[in-house]
């Protein structure tokens, strides 16, 4: 079992897009393993962190977690400054939803690092009777953009642990290439206590930051 202070990397992530579309489910889903479906609105940001293994190495993902109401709209944006990773969340039954992404990604190419990854996530897929975007609409606007894409339900869990994973192996593998300076905070990632060749990190907490959720 992995302990606070065993691992290789802390990779920081964001989840962003409207309000209601699930990203705090996603959150819960991913590090708690559970769904809410009573849920608050996100109020600013709440935090969670899990480990995952990506080539051998055990990488803590620190998870932030946005309100999508405009109101929030500028403590949202200093959380992208430093965020190597970037889930870009849309509800698949409220084209409104996907309707803004446009300007959720403009924001995010403006504040987070150049080279973060982001996977654009079509959420709530297990209401297919109430479906108003469909998957190739999802892909197109990915491929169009540069983005990873996948359909997923916070609900039953589907997709959700292959969205982190598969962002965070794009990040080892940019840090790898040497994309990402380990060095440079401003790059969202920080070395562990198990990376070989030393390094430090500061301790992060991580307590999952309240049950706002959304159906």
């Amino acid at each position: 079992m992995s302990t606070s202070f065993n691992y290789d990397y802390i990779i920081k992530y964001i989840i962003i897009g409207d309000t209601g579309v699930g990203k705090s489910c996603l959150l819960l889903q991913f590090t708690d393993k559970r769904f809410q479906p009573a849920h608050d609105l996100t109020i600013g940001v709440e935090f969670g962190a899990r480990f995952v293994t990506v080539d051998g190495k055990q990488i803590k993902l620190q998870i932030w977690d946005t309100a999508g109401q405009e109101s929030f709209r500028s403590i949202t944006r200093s959380y992208y400054r430093g965020a190597a990773g970037a889930l870009l969340v849309y509800d698949i039954t409220r084209r409104d939803t996907f309707n803004h992404l446009t300007t959720w990604l403009e924001d995010a190419r403006q504040h987070a690092n150049a080279n973060t990854t982001i996977m654009l996530i079509g959420n709530k897929n297990d209401l297919e009777n109430k479906r108003a975007v469909t998957e190739a609409e999802g892909k197109e606007f990915a491929e169009r953009h540069g983005l990873y894409f996948m359909e997923t339900s916070a609900k039953t869990s589907e997709n959700v642990e292959q969205a982190f994973v598969k962002t965070a192996s794009d990040i080892y593998n940019k840090i790898q290439s040497g994309v990402f300076d380990v060095h440079n905070e401003a790059h969202g990632i920080k070395i562990g206590p198990m990376h070989s060749g030393g390094g430090s990190s500061l301790p992060i907490g991580a307590a999952n930051g309240g049950g706002a959720c959304c159906q």
